[in-house]
């Protein structure tokens, strides 16, 4: 068994994966489970740090401190390079990462007995759309990180060709097969010829006949939920005396869960005081004042994550919103959540479609779709994607896990 492993930061939940004969591949990180949300809390009562579950249980918990999610979507970004305020003190972004990924490592050697020297990373097909020189910043930037925390040799696969390999590892026969992988910052897909007596083989580039992406994910349905459903409650498109609407800046960041801390500065303050006295609605603002005063915004942001989530199964769903002032009950309908999507669901839509035409493949040669990611159950998103391949049957893999273990069985293959 080789000091290897596949580490699957994501920006909603994180895994690593060791291959093992006749073992799970996927190591236990928090509480026996073997997932870490992609949290930190900064615990400014005890001066502690927190991750995962336990990060999130501290800050709804009403601990003071700062809380940090969806952190890979700074890969890529003009932030990357930035710093941001962390008890008083500045924090590198790229230190934070470091943070992060550092107590990922340390959990998974925990879990396993024995330490991680090299590791395959899980990557979207891009971390920015339409810019290579962005893309290719973040992954060195991503593997600066990785040799930052101890990992000595890295090799990237593509995630979606990583849960590939984790199907393959499940099937009889060959197949033609579109891995659709949708988490919470990007959709990602690949066109993989798989079959067990290609599972041993060290280059799969010939099996490999398409790669596809875009920057759309979970995290961008619950920002879009939010501002259709929840943001209305708290002013947003209200309007001003002068006739023109409240600006819109502060709403998009409470609802964006990398930009949330933004809403509690100085200068958000500030502009809303502006804004107050201009306001037709000031009892919306009210509600919004005594959010931010609660740095609650996180928490609104996680209420709209339990809708995406009861709206993939259910028809209707009931949130109650009782941290907000005065206490809400805010019902939503799939209606309200298919519209709020649409738009995004029908670039992901166009997404296949291309991928299919870049391949010259017609979507009658297309044998299964596997489904995985966290928000491949969203209906309206299967439904799509089933529409561009009608004849393909779906398979649901393990939306949390199949990436690290195909990122395990790849850096088996790499390292060992």
């Amino acid at each position: 068994m080789a000091d290897a492993c596949g580490v699957d930061f994501g920006t909603s939940n994180s895994t690593v994966g060791w291959s093992r004969p006749g073992q799970p591949a996927l190591l236990a990180l928090e509480d026996g489970k073997p997932t870490l949300p992609s949290v930190i809390f900064f615990n400014a009562e005890d001066d502690t740090v927190q991750y995962g579950r336990a990060a999130l249980a501290g800050y709804l918990g009403g601990a003071e401190g700062r809380l940090m999610r969806s952190m890979k979507s700074l890969l890529g970004s003009s932030l990357m390079d930035g710093q941001t305020e962390i008890q008083g003190n500045a924090m590198a972004f790229k230190a934070l990462l470091a943070q992060f990924i550092g107590e990922l490592k340390r959990r998974a050697e925990a879990s396993a007995g024995r330490t991680f020297s090299r590791a395959v990373l899980g990557r979207p097909v891009f971390f920015v759309d339409g810019n290579p020189k962005a893309d290719r910043l973040a992954q060195d930037t991503l593997a600066e990180v990785a040799q930052m925390v101890g990992f000595r040799e890295i090799d990237f696969q593509f995630e979606p060709i990583a849960a590939a390999f984790d199907y393959e590892s499940q099937i009889g026969r060959e197949e033609l097969v579109l891995v659709a992988d949708i988490g919470g910052g990007t959709s990602d897909f690949s066109l993989v010829r798989l079959a067990p007596q290609r599972a041993a083989k060290l280059d799969r580039r010939s099996d490999i006949l398409a790669t596809g992406g875009v920057h759309l994910g979970g995290t961008d349905f619950d920002k879009y939920l939010s501002l259709a459903c929840a943001m209305p409650l708290l002013g947003y498109g209200s309007m001003l005396n002068n006739g023109g609407t409240i600006p819109s800046s502060i709403y998009f960041n409470l609802a964006t869960w990398h930009n949330i801390n933004l809403a509690y500065t100085q200068k958000t303050r500030a502009q809303l005081q502006d804004i107050y006295r201009d306001a037709v609605a000031r009892d919306r603002l009210d509600s919004l004042h005594a959010l931010i005063d609660q740095r609650a915004g996180h928490w609104l942001a996680g209420q709209m994550e339990l809708g995406k989530i009861a709206l993939s199964e259910a028809d209707l769903t009931r949130l109650d919103l009782d941290r907000m002032s005065p206490r809400q009950t805010l019902t939503i309908g799939r209606a309200d959540f298919d519209g709020a999507i649409g738009g995004m669901v029908g670039s992901i839509e166009s997404t296949v479609a291309s991928l299919l035409r870049d391949a010259g493949i017609t979507a009658a040669a297309i044998d299964t779709v596997f489904f995985t990611g966290g928000s491949s159950g969203v209906r309206l998103l299967r439904d799509r994607i089933a529409a561009v391949v009608p004849a393909a049957r779906q398979v649901e893999g393990d939306r949390f896990g199949s990436i690290g273990a195909g990122l395990a069985l790849d850096a088996q293959r790499k390292f060992a």
